[in-house]
């Protein structure tokens, strides 16, 4: 599903952060997305309103926030592009932190297209060790 054309970068982070505080604690609270994404509170009571009237959340002041099936739907593709790239990206070492600045660029700009690539390719290094090792050496010879 290729994300619409409306949700900007910043939209398409809210609905990952609320999704992801959804699963972990059954509720998201516009004070643990200010704290996980670093912006104030202010800036999130403003962003959620505009995703309210966007269709993408239903806000209730002081009840929490939900994703409608719009943005349920945007947030689960946001998730697969970031988890795809995370584990493609480990399987050659590079660490933590690096891994989790490139794919927070890269998710939100790959397409669909070579999203599949990219998965059919993670799939076949998750299945053979060997490959790994190989491409491993090349990149270690530079």
């Amino acid at each position: 599903m290729p994300l619409p054309p409306q949700t900007t970068t910043a939209v398409q982070d809210y609905l990952e952060q609320i999704h992801q505080l959804i699963d972990a604690k059954g509720y998201a609270r516009a004070v643990d997305i200010a704290a996980n994404l670093g912006v104030s509170q202010a800036s999130v009571s403003a962003m959620i309103q505009r995703m309210d009237a966007e269709g993408f959340v239903v806000y209730e002041k002081y009840r929490g926030i939900i994703l409608t099936e719009k943005g349920r739907e945007i947030a689960r593709h946001i998730i697969e592009r970031h988890e795809v790239l995370t584990r493609l990206l480990r399987r050659f070492g590079i660490d933590e932190d690096t891994i989790y600045n490139d794919v927070e660029g890269m998710e939100h700009h790959i397409s669909g297209q070579t999203l599949g690539v990219l998965t059919m390719i993670t799939e076949e290094l998750e299945s053979n060790p060997a490959l790994v090792r190989k491409l491993k050496a090349r990149l270690a010879r530079g």
